[in-house]
């Protein structure tokens, strides 16, 4: 690979963004593809694909064949509540290949003992979350059910672009949630952007059944919603 485009690769890979390097089979011939430039290139849809399956993978264009490689940031999940669910979705999370955070400033459940090799933050959402740089390949979960811990982290999760927000609670919390949550400033866009109640409806009852329904719900989101994290 040209020092340029490597150079390139790095920095966009450091910046957390998308990036495809497309190789024709033919000539040997190289270039880079960032995210951000991908709706106007001859190739759109085939780079779509790849990048929201994160695979790469052999092509046959109109002009040649070639060979796409995907470098896509690894996702991850931000969880405010060290609650029972958080238990099991968090290394649930992990087997599937997220970085997990779990944030929550009850420093009772907030421990090394309830998620071991789970990196937890024990400090209120309005500390905790601003310097993880929530982005576009982040999945945003609230589930403490206690409006001081998820008002602000769903507030902070509005003004990112990450590709899924999700909230526990039945529809009767949820109207309550949404009341106070434009009361703060939050749009009809925002309040449209929240999963709620959280996860595939599968009929879940346990923590682990439910963990399963959110996980399941994300994973849709990532590789099938909107666009999500392409």
């Amino acid at each position: 690979m040209r020092l340029d485009l490597l150079s390139t690769l790095n920095a966009e890979r450091a910046w957390r963004r998308a990036v495809a390097v497309v190789t024709d089979i033919g000539s040997g011939e190289q270039r880079l593809v960032k995210a951000a430039d991908i709706a106007a290139d001859p190739l759109r849809a085939v780079l779509e694909k790849h990048l929201a399956g994160g695979r790469s993978g052999m092509e046959e264009t109109a002009g040649a064949k070639v060979f796409i490689t995907v470098h896509v940031p690894p996702p991850r999940l931000v969880i405010t509540g060290a609650v029972h669910i958080s238990q099991t979705l968090a290394p649930m999370a992990r087997m599937l290949g997220y970085d997990v955070t779990i944030v929550d400033p009850r420093t009772a459940f907030a421990t090394v003992d309830r998620f071991p090799e789970i990196r937890v933050i024990p400090d209120w959402p309005d500390k905790a979350l601003p310097p993880l740089g929530i982005d576009r390949y982040t999945a945003f979960a609230a589930l403490t059910h206690d409006p001081k811990i998820d008002d602000p982290a769903l507030l902070h999760a509005f003004r990112s672009d990450c590709f899924y927000i999700g909230a526990l609670g039945s529809k009767k919390t949820h109207a309550k949630r949404v009341a106070r949550l434009k009361e703060q400033g939050a749009s009809e866009a925002d309040i449209a952007r929240i999963h709620s109640p959280i996860g595939l409806g599968i009929g879940a009852v346990s923590p682990a059944e439910i963990a399963v329904a959110i996980m399941a719900e994300i994973t849709a989101q990532l590789r099938q919603g909107d666009g999500a994290a392409t």
